[in-house]
């Protein structure tokens, strides 16, 4: 069965889910921890949902889709680094960081088998697909474009790079002599 969106994906529903757990419990930590942990995990927490979603829209291009995969990977990686300082630090109890870290091993997990058998995910393999004309564009489109570059570089003040001058550049009065 396909999923129709990255939303219905186990993966993401689990990320989603544990980034906001993350979020719920790092609002009573330290004020002092605002800029660094606090912020550190939710970003990388966050950051697993966005490159799921940015990598289920690169399905066409199974390395795009392998990449940004990998960032999800390292995120929720990184995660799991800024899970454990919640730990050591006494900000997180051990409970919620067993099951924290479970989750993003299991979100881990997943996404490798789906970065190894990412040809099934991105269902081109070695054939290539035709574009719908819809989404091409066609001659007389292209010609009014040339049209339309045409007139707005007939405004410009634009000089050729043949007929520009091999003369030093001039530097600002005032300028130390190192700068120049």
């Amino acid at each position: 069965m396909r999923a129709a969106d990255y939303k219905e994906l186990r993966v993401y529903k689990l990320a989603f889910e544990s980034a906001m757990e993350i979020f719920e419990l790092s609002r009573k930590w330290p004020s002092e921890e605002k800029f660094s942990l606090t912020d550190q995990i939710r970003r990388s927490s966050r950051s697993v949902c966005a490159n799921i979603a940015a990598a289920w829209r690169k399905r066409r291009y199974p390395a795009a889709f392998v990449s940004k995969l990998s960032d999800s990977d390292e995120e929720a990686g990184e995660t799991e680094v800024h899970l454990d300082f919640a730990l050591r630090c006494g900000y997180l109890p051990p409970e919620k960081h067993s099951k924290l870290h479970d989750q993003y091993d299991h979100i881990c997990r997943q996404l490798t088998k789906m970065m190894d058998d990412a040809p099934s995910w991105c269902g081109i393999g070695d054939r290539f697909t035709e574009m719908p004309a819809e989404y091409l564009v066609d001659a007389s489109e292209r010609e009014g474009r040339k049209e339309r570059r045409a007139s707005y570089l007939g405004r410009v003040s634009y000089v050729p790079r043949s007929k520009r001058s091999n003369a030093p550049r001039s530097h600002s009065p005032g300028a130390p002599e190192d700068a120049r």
